[in-house]
C-alpha cells in the first residue's frame, strides 16, 4: 500500500511540480493550496507525511504545525520556506516539524527528504511498540508516563511542549548516557541539517528551568563540556 503524502502550499506550480514528482515515486497525492484546508485535511484523512509551506493564505505553516501538535496529530511535517531565516527554522521545529528546506529546491531532494523522513517515523514506531509496557520512569523526584506524554517533578505535573516532553523522555531513556547535541537533534527533531544545534540548548535551559532548583548547579540534566548532555539520578550530598 502506497504512502500517502499531503502538499500544502498556495503555489500551484510547486503543487503541480511535487505532485507530478511525488507520484513518479509511487506516492499517493492530496493537495491543499491554503492553511485552514491543509490542516482540515491533515486532521480529517491522516496522511503520513505533510509537506507544508510556511506563507499560506488563512493560516501560515507555523500555526498550521502548532495547531495540529495540539490537537495531538503527529503526522512527520516537512517545511519549505522561501526564508533562510534562521528564526523561522527554529520556530519550525520547535513546534513540531521534523525537517525543513528552502525554495528553490530540487524536486528529487524533497522525495529523498520524504523517503528518509518516512524511514525514521517507521523505525521510532516500531521502537515505541517495544517500549509500550514502560508505565512510568521514576528518576529522583522526576517521574515520566510515556504512554500518557505527561511528565510530573515533586509531584506536581510539568507544562512541557511536545518536544521538550519527547527530549526528556529521550533523556531519560538513556539515563547516564552522554548524548551529544547532534544525537539529540536527529533522535527528537528528526533533523539531519548538520550545525543548528541551538535549539537543543534552548530547549535543555527550558527543562531546566521545569525540574532543577539551581539552573547553575543541575542536579538532574548535566552539562559534558565539549560532549553534550546526560540526564542522571541525582546525588544526595548535593
Amino acid at each position: 500500500m502506497s504512502k500517502k503524502v499531503l502538499v500544502v502550499d498556495d503555489e500551484q506550480s510547486i503543487v503541480t511540480l511535487l505532485q507530478y514528482n511525488l507520484q513518479q515515486a509511487g506516492f499517493e497525492v492530496i493537495t491543499a493550496n491554503d492553511g485552514e484546508e491543509g490542516m482540515n485535511k491533515a486532521v480529517n484523512e491522516r496522511p503520513d507525511l505533510m509537506i507544508l509551506d510556511l506563507m499560506l493564505p488563512k493560516l501560515d505553516g507555523i500555526e498550521v504545525c502548532k495547531q495540529l501538535r495540539q490537537k495531538k496529530v503527529m503526522t512527520p511535517i516537512l517545511m519549505l520556506t522561501a526564508k533562510d531565516d534562521e528564526f523561522d527554522k527554529v520556530l519550525g521545529l520547535e513546534l513540531g516539524a521534523d525537517d525543513y528546506m528552502t525554495k528553490p529546491f530540487s524536486p528529487r531532494e524533497v522525495v529523498a527528504r520524504v523517503k528518509a523522513i518516512l524511514r525514521r517515523t517507521q523505525f521510532q514506531n516500531e521502537q515505541e511498540k517495544k517500549e509500550e509496557n514502560i508505565e512510568k520512569m521514576v528518576i529522583g523526584n522526576l517521574e515520566i508516563l510515556p504512554e500518557h506524554y505527561e511528565a510530573y517533578f515533586n509531584r506536581e505535573r510539568l507544562e512541557l511542549t511536545p518536544k521538550e516532553f519527547e527530549l526528556l523522555l529521550y533523556l531519560a531513556k538513556h539515563k547516564g548516557r552522554v548524548l551529544t547535541r547532534d544525537q539529540l537533534l536527529s533522535a527528537v527533531w528528526n533533523y539531519d541539517f548538520a550545525g543548528d544545534t541551538r535549539i537543543v540548548d534552548v530547549h535543555i535551559s527550558h527543562l531546566r528551568e521545569k525540574i532543577e532548583k539551581n539552573t547553575k548547579k543541575p542536579l538532574y540534566i548535566k552539562t559534558i563540556r565539549g560532549l553534550g548532555y546526560k540526564l542522571e539520578e541525582p546525588k544526595i550530598d548535593e
